[in-house]
Formats: C-alpha cells, structure tokens, sequence
C-alpha cells in the first residue's frame, strides 16, 4: 500500500476520518504505524496528502486529514478486454488501476467460458475492491469506469464505432503485419482477446469497425502479462 485511500463515508467530520476495514489491518499489522506518524493519503476520486495517525484503538485508526494535489494523470486510453477467467481478472483490474487506465470495457467472445459472466467478481463490490488496491499501489485516487458487453456483434456493430471516434483504434492480436506504435499523447482505444486469441470471425469484425491489428513479436503472451507490455510500449 503506497497511498491509503480513503471513502467518504470513513470521515466522521471534514478532516478526520476513522480506518476500520483490512486497511486497518494493514496499516497495524504491516505497516507498523504509530501514533504522531504521519503517511501518504487520498481520497477517492479526489486529492492526495498526507495524514497524521492520531489514534490507535483495538479495532481502529483515526487519522487527520490533508489533501493538497492531484492524482497522477491518466492514460488516454480506452481498454476494450474479452472477459478474463476470474482468477485473472482481479490481477488485472489491479494491474490496469495502477498503470492509469480509466476506461475499460469486458466484452463477450467466442472463447470466453459463459460460466465467467456468473463470477461473484463481477459485482459492482468485489470489482471496486480490486480497482483501489490497484489505485493504493499507483499511488491514485480516481476510480476507473467499469462497463460490460455480454454480446459481441451487437457492441462491435453499434457501440464501438462511437468509441473509436477521434482516438487510434488498434487490436492486439498474435500474427498480425503491425508492431505496436508508440502512441503517448494521442488518445487510443485498444482491444485484447481472451486467453487463445479472438476467432477470425471476431478479428475481420474489429477490423472492419475500425481497428488496426498489431502485435507484440513473435511470442505468445498471456493476457495479463501481454496489458502491462501493452501499455508500456504504447505510452511509456
């Protein structure tokens, strides 16, 4: 946890806020503070600052409160990701929080198991606890958007088009004729598949939206492994 981040509905007035949740366990039982100590803090979808621990009971931290500055800028980027199995997804929501990705959309393909749309995961709880984790190691406060599209045809036919609108739309594909660009200030809207790639079918209908395919070099890449490539070589 390199920034607490804190809820609104931790405060008990404007500038004090009471930890009571596994952030508490955290902060006792890994990072050892002490009363007077002061650590790095944010509010969600707010500030950063710091805050000043000036208590600690048996089940609780309070802390006062100073935020001063903005969380860092994000990616201008729109992830549009088949739905990864549910081990897989908590590492890389994770993963995409902490890089500065703040728009992403699950879609459906063919190789995505149905079974995958049922994972208590997807609820709107567990997909926000795996966001802040994600924002605590980037050291962030802004909460990604999190959209889902259970039908293939339908969002690459009718949503898509308007998603790609004034951004560079690329898919991420083994075996593709591109390299991945450098792309770090334009805006862009980049597809990944599900682990075994998307089916040709899947493919001409992307392309034919809008997408340009490229690749990473000749090595297959797992999806959570192939994001944070991604994501490097387009925009770091």
């Amino acid at each position: 946890m390199n920034v607490l981040i804190l809820l609104p509905e931790d405060f008990i007035n404007h500038n004090k806020a009471v930890i009571i949740d596994r952030r508490f366990q955290h902060l006792v039982n890994v990072q050892r503070v002490r009363t007077g100590e002061i650590i790095k803090i944010g509010l969600i979808n707010d500030r950063l600052g710091l805050g000043t621990v000036t208590a600690i009971k048996e089940n609780a931290i309070e802390i006062d409160v100073s935020l001063s500055t903005t969380s860092p800028t994000a990616l201008p980027l729109t992830l549009v990701l088949a739905l990864p199995r549910p081990k897989m997804l908590r590492r890389i929501l994770q993963t995409c929080a902490t890089m500065g990705v703040k728009d992403i959309v699950l879609i459906n393909s063919y190789r995505v198991e149905k079974s995958y749309w049922q994972t208590p995961l997807l609820s709107e709880n567990a997909v926000k606890e795996q966001l802040i984790l994600g924002l605590e190691q980037g050291k962030d406060t802004i909460l990604p958007s999190v959209k889902f599209e259970k039908r293939f045809k339908p969002f690459v036919e009718d949503k898509l088009p308007s998603l790609i609108q004034h951004s560079k739309a690329l898919i991420a594909h083994p075996g593709s004729p591109y390299p991945c660009p450098k792309t770090p200030e334009q805006h862009t809207l980049l597809v990944i598949g599900p682990e075994g790639g998307f089916i040709p079918y899947e493919v001409e209908k992307l392309v034919a939206a809008g997408c340009k395919p490229i690749h990473l070099g000749e090595r297959i890449l797992r999806v959570e492994t192939a994001i944070p490539a991604l994501l490097t070589q387009l925009f770091f």
